[in-house]
């Protein structure tokens, strides 16, 4: 997936960009955390997978033409074939193993199928450092008190991590974060990404004006509001 088609299946227009934006402007007015909120349309190419299966799936179509082989060489018989015994059942057994391949490696770039082939545990795993990485792509890290928050959205996956830095973790465990972050991908499974993505903002700058209230003398704004869409 590529985000040109993350932002179609988001339905996320420039507008919508900017209210999301926006949304964010104003949770921070009243806590001195930032938020930065970052898109990715899948957290790996995920090839080797696509590639197994495939595999897999050329094995099974070419075991179970191996059952068709006395029909296949009877067939041939009758037309006056000359080739060895199993020379066309061989034939056709790999043909079968090499197109259905081929069918499996150029339909493998469908989302859904990726969903299916790829395994949980290696996707979980995937969207992890994914995350990590945007945390510090995105400078999260970089404020003055150690209170940034990122809320990572893959798409492919549908999933979401919150991941707090070290001053906001110190008062604040991943639990509540991970309660919103539920909450995210529950809406965003229901095709309403900006008023979920607006929702889940709101609820982080709650929470961190609770434990980091801003200072109305010194309340700088450290880190971009836009929403930043990531390349693979």
């Amino acid at each position: 997936m590529n985000v040109k088609t993350l932002v179609k299946k988001l339905k996320l227009s420039k507008e919508a960009l900017e209210r999301v934006s926006q949304t964010i402007r104003r949770a921070e007015e009243n806590t001195s955390g930032e938020i930065v909120l970052a898109l990715a349309a899948e957290s790996s190419d995920y090839s080797f997978w696509e590639l197994f299966a495939a595999m897999i799936a050329s094995l099974a179509a070419a075991i179970c033409a191996f059952p068709f082989a006395g029909k296949i060489r009877a067939f041939d018989e009758a037309r006056n074939w000359s080739a060895s015994e199993w020379t066309l059942p061989a034939i056709y057994v790999f043909a079968a193993f090499f197109l259905v391949l081929l069918f499996f490696v150029l339909i493998n770039a469908l989302v859904p199928l990726d969903r299916l082939v790829i395994p949980k545990f290696f996707k979980d795993k995937m969207v992890s450092d994914r995350a990590e990485r945007a945390f510090c792509e995105c400078s999260v890290y970089d404020t003055r008190e150690r209170t940034g928050i990122l809320i990572f959205v893959s798409c492919l996956e549908k999933q979401v991590r919150v991941l707090a830095d070290k001053g906001i973790a110190q008062k604040i465990g991943p639990d509540l974060w991970q309660l919103i972050a539920n909450g995210l991908a529950e809406e965003i499974g229901k095709n309403n990404a900006e008023a979920a993505f607006c929702e889940a903002v709101e609820k982080c700058g709650d929470l961190l004006a609770q434990y980091f209230p801003a200072d109305k003398n010194d309340n700088p704004d450290e880190l971009d509001n836009g929403v930043v869409i990531l390349e693979r």
